[in-house]
């Protein structure tokens, strides 16, 4: 993940890979026979990658928010995140990659948010009718445009998004 949030996908290697991770290539080609294999396998790890991402629970919407939009802007700042920004670009050269990558990472998280506003819905702090994909990908891709704009999302920039953006827009 180091290497490619250092490069670019077209720049990724086996030779570089082994390098930074202090092994040989043939250890990696034992287990993965392209660069491709390797970042999908790493974005999944529950270690060095994504994971699957945990469900707040802290009883409001806004803390709900407040704890994945929050964590998914530090996340941006580590080597997986800033490895991911680059995979999200590549839609146009490598649409495979893309679609896995946004089916592996993007749609768990999306489920985590349709998941948390589900709830507030359920306790009334919505309208029922703002659960949807739409509304739930609103929050994550203002995280990933602030973060490629100004290459950082603070605690202040997240805490606006959530009170400017996303309480009013799913307001009962």
């Amino acid at each position: 993940m180091e290497e490619l949030a250092l490069t670019s996908f077209e720049e990724l290697a086996f030779d570089r890979i082994a390098l930074r991770a202090g092994t040989g290539k043939s250890s990696l080609y034992r287990r993965w026979s392209t660069p491709k294999e390797l970042v999908l396998a790493a974005l999944t790890d529950p270690v060095v990658g994504f994971g699957w991402p945990l469900t707040p629970d802290t009883g409001t919407l806004r803390g709900d928010l407040t704890a994945l939009l929050g964590s998914f802007a530090c996340i941006l700042e580590e080597p997986r995140g800033r490895a991911l920004l680059p995979l999200m670009s590549q839609r146009a050269r490598h649409p495979e990659l893309y679609e896995q990558v946004h089916r592996l990472v993007i749609q768990p998280h999306q489920h985590i948010v349709l998941d948390v506003l589900r709830r507030a819905a359920d306790r009334g702090e919505i309208d029922p009718c703002h659960v949807t994909p739409r509304v739930a990908s609103v929050g994550p891709r203002l995280i990933i445009v602030e973060s490629m704009d100004t290459g950082t999302v603070g605690r202040a920039e997240v805490d606006a998004i959530i009170s400017e953006v996303l309480l009013p827009l799913t307001a009962a």
